[in-house]
């Protein structure tokens, strides 16, 4: 008997605040689309800014591999292919692609590659240890490629 009361006890509140929130929820009707209208520009905005990251980053692997001779330079524009493209312009093995995929080691491969690339671009390679820190990523490439 006991057992019963103490759960209709620990219950008891349920009731009420589901009736509450129903309620709540018919008066704040009209705000409901405010949130869902920022989400969604929110979401756009992203996506825009991602696919700007993306096509700045392939146009400057692009580059790099026509400044190095590199064949195959439009392989940048692939996501899996332009790591392969990377590492042909570093002049490191292909099989360091399988480096790339062990979590915490890709990010010291990510780095090697591009101290590579940096080599071969005929800069100091401390510009590869520069991808790692956060908004110097976005500059890297973009000297490398662009710079003289």
């Amino acid at each position: 008997m006991t057992a019963r009361r103490s759960l209709v006890s620990r219950t008891s509140w349920a009731i009420p605040l589901a009736a509450a929130m129903v309620f709540a929820s018919k008066a704040f009707a009209q705000s409901d689309q405010l949130p869902t209208a920022f989400l969604g520009g929110f979401l756009l905005f992203f996506w825009i800014f991602l696919f700007g990251l993306y096509v700045y980053t392939a146009l400057a692997l692009q580059t790099i591999a026509q400044k190095t001779n590199t064949e195959n330079a439009w392989l940048a524009w692939i996501p899996i292919a332009n790591i392969f493209l990377m590492l042909m312009v570093a002049k490191k093995p292909l099989w360091w692609f399988i480096l790339f995929l062990i979590p915490l080691v890709g990010i010291v491969m990510y780095v090697l590659v591009w101290m590579g690339i940096a080599e071969a671009r005929q800069k100091p390679n401390w510009w590869g240890i520069l991808t790692i820190v956060p908004i110097a990523n976005l500059i890297v490439p973009g000297y490398l490629a662009w710079a003289d």
